[in-house]
């Protein structure tokens, strides 16, 4: 099924992908601390995506029962497939795990809601209810960095987010975008240093080995805001130094770029861009 929630989710993908300079991602002029990945292996990535969006669209529209936590189970099973999917594309390449996950849930949650008459976010919550205690709190075989992290820090990561309704996206970052002025590179550069000023990163963390470089990174992302952005030339500056330094670093914010990509997402689905 082509409809526009699935096209959303797909130029998500890709709008945050072009954006430059993005601080420990992945852009057209660079692959940042990501040597293995570049901008075509994340163009291929997202294309593999397609019938993912398509299943979890069918998913959201499709669902009657009361529960909304089953329909989380359903949409799972299909990023479980999306994650293969992804990786043939890219050659074994973890480009879109997270996004698998987060955008995934937005496509359901707003297939549902636009058939269902409800609000997204807190459809989301009605979904993730539980996902901490699930995957974190009762698992015994922690493997991934998120997993790792909320075992060593308390730190629920992506799955916290997902189990409050995004809070983040709703209060945080979406409102910054949408009253945010400039051309649309400007824009998302903004909206992806607003949601590094208030995000506990698990790939950053993964990345410095030490919880307390979420402090370095908040107070970094504030004061280039501070600075007027990348509208003004202090701001574009000081976004090119840090870019540099998350380079010389091996820092990555894939967690902040997420939360872009969904963010971008729901900017589309409400005419915001």
């Amino acid at each position: 099924m082509n409809n526009s929630i699935t096209q959303n989710a797909t130029r998500a993908l890709l709008y945050e992908v072009v954006t430059l300079p993005k601080p420990g991602l992945v852009d057209p002029l660079s692959p940042g601390p990501h040597q293995d990945m570049n901008i075509y292996t994340f163009i291929d990535s997202s294309l593999s995506l397609t019938n993912y969006f398509t299943a979890a669209f069918n998913i959201g529209h499709d669902f009657k029962a009361a529960d909304l936590t089953e329909m989380f189970f359903k949409l799972r099973q299909k990023g479980i497939a999306a994650e293969k999917d992804m990786f043939q594309a890219t050659n074994g390449i973890n480009t879109h795990k997270g996004a698998i996950f987060a955008l995934g849930i937005f496509v359901c949650a707003e297939s549902y809601c636009q058939k269902n008459q409800t609000e997204i976010f807190t459809t989301i919550k009605k979904m993730c209810t539980g996902l901490v205690e699930h995957d974190l709190k009762l698992n015994n075989q922690l493997k991934t960095a998120g997993e790792k992290e909320f075992q060593q820090y308390g730190a629920g990561g992506a799955r916290e987010q997902a189990e409050l309704g995004y809070p983040i996206v709703r209060d945080v970052a979406l409102p910054f975008l949408k009253k945010r002025t400039g051309n649309l590179q400007t824009r998302l550069l903004d909206t992806l240093m607003k949601i590094a000023t208030v995000t506990v990163d698990s790939n950053l963390i993964k990345r410095a080995g030490n919880y307390e470089i979420i402090n370095w990174l908040q107070n970094k992302a504030a004061s280039y805001l501070k600075l007027g952005g990348y509208n003004s030339a202090a701001g574009k500056k000081y976004l090119q130094e840090l870019n540099q330094e998350c380079l010389e670093k091996n820092y990555s914010l894939g967690g902040c770029a997420d939360l872009l990509i969904v963010t971008i997402f729901m900017a589309l689905e409400r005419d915001y861009l």
